[in-house]
């Protein structure tokens, strides 16, 4: 299952026998080509490579992987120091390594085919002491009581996931546990005076309250008070965000409701500990007002020059109108020779910031609506979509489109 280590262990395994080892997210957009390019580069250089979630991969792409695999280890048997590979003569060096990770169970995840899980060896990994993980990683961090509170954060997770109601956006994982770990060890150098309890348990509210449901808020609440009886987080001043958050409420026809702009500061804290976050609710419930505020707070804060704060621009992209593969990158075959890699809607966001002459530590947002509903059809309104977003972020353009 995810978060048992199956890619650190590939990587600490290199590390300790000093091999480079290349670690690659596969998706189901990668074909045989892509595939193929990928196994070339690593018979020539003699790498290791491990190819994250292997079985998100489609399964007849699988079935042509099965082929080239098997010719690379037929090859290495052999000992040769060449080979014809996908009809081009390479280096074959033998100290190149394959290695898949997969998440059995999942959805959008496929059975590997029998010839390809003939040619790989399967080892299975246990869910890890959390405990141990969680002491050792609050004892890097500064912290002295790192055994009891690592129990008491572990504990305090597995009564959630018995106890909560059931949703989708629910996690109690390792990489959960660990971002709560991580805020903890800032927080505790912001202020090393003060206590080791309230840091911990301040840093589970401001990572799970922002993500529960109504009904299970006084239920976590009670959790937190059962395993940290006494400690009492202080309240948080926000000062001019909190005023500014309130002016845009004001300048947009909004009142000063104490949920939008509790929502609208649980977003700030999120944005400030993650690169990307998700909003999820029903329709008319604020998510588009709480970005929007934030986003609009920070532009006013700037505008007075305050420290750590940026103006912030966003793109806009309805999921609706733009397939999966042109919201990042998209591999594209023009010519059955020749593979082009294409810069699509983020990625050309960013290129028009920078050429609009924004600062580094300029604030990007990429607001969308409906991320479940993306689809492949409708050619026509991917390029309204596009050719919005283009005018929009480069108003001094002639309005084509780049390639």
């Amino acid at each position: 299952p995810a978060g048992t280590g199956k890619t650190e262990t590939v990587k600490d395994l290199g590390k300790a026998i000093a091999m480079y080892v290349i670690v690659f997210n596969c998706s189901d957009g990668l074909d045989y080509k892509s595939l193929g390019r990928m196994f070339s580069g690593l018979c020539q250089q003699g790498a290791w490579s491990c190819f994250d979630e292997f079985n998100r991969i489609d399964i007849e792409v699988l079935s042509v992987v099965a082929q080239q695999i098997l010719q690379i280890l037929t090859a290495v048997k052999q000992e040769m120091t060449s080979l014809v590979f996908e009809g081009v003569h390479i280096k074959l060096v033998n100290s190149l390594g394959i290695f898949v990770t997969m998440n059995p169970g999942y959805a959008g995840r496929s059975e590997l085919p029998d010839n390809l899980k003939a040619l790989l060896r399967p080892i299975a990994m246990m869910v890890p002491d959390l405990a141990l993980i969680a002491e050792i990683m609050l004892g890097s961090e500064g912290f002295q009581n790192g055994k009891i509170l690592g129990k008491k954060l572990i504990t305090l997770y597995s009564l959630m996931q018995q106890q909560m109601s059931k949703q989708d956006h629910y996690d109690y994982g390792m990489r959960a546990i660990k971002a709560v770990l991580v805020v903890a060890g800032s927080v505790k150098r912001v202020d090393p005076e003060m206590s080791e309890e309230v840091i911990l348990l301040r840093a589970v509210r401001d990572m799970s309250l922002p993500k529960l449901v109504g009904p299970d808020v006084p239920l976590f609440n009670a959790l937190c008070g059962d395993l940290f009886p006494g400690a009492e987080v202080p309240a948080v001043d926000y000062g001019d965000l909190l005023a500014a958050i309130k002016e845009n409420l004001t300048a947009n026809g909004l009142q000063h409701n104490e949920q939008v702009i509790r929502k609208v500061i649980q977003t700030y804290e999120a944005k400030a500990c993650r690169h990307g976050n998700m909003l999820v609710g029903r329709t008319m419930t604020g998510k588009s007002t709480a970005w929007k505020m934030l986003q609009q707070a920070h532009g006013t804060l700037k505008k007075l020059e305050k420290p750590g704060v940026g103006e912030g621009s966003h793109i806009h992209c309805e999921p609706q109108g733009v397939f999966t593969g042109r919201v990042v990158w998209r591999v594209q075959s023009c010519d059955a020779r020749v593979d082009r890699w294409y810069a699509l809607v983020l990625h050309a966001g960013g290129v028009c910031r920078r050429k609009a002459g924004h600062e580094v530590g300029h604030y990007g947002w990429a607001g969308g609506h409906s991320l479940d509903r993306v689809h492949e059809h409708s050619f026509g309104r991917q390029q309204a979509a596009h050719a919005y977003l283009w005018r929009a972020h480069c108003p001094s353009s002639d309005g084509k489109m780049p390639l």
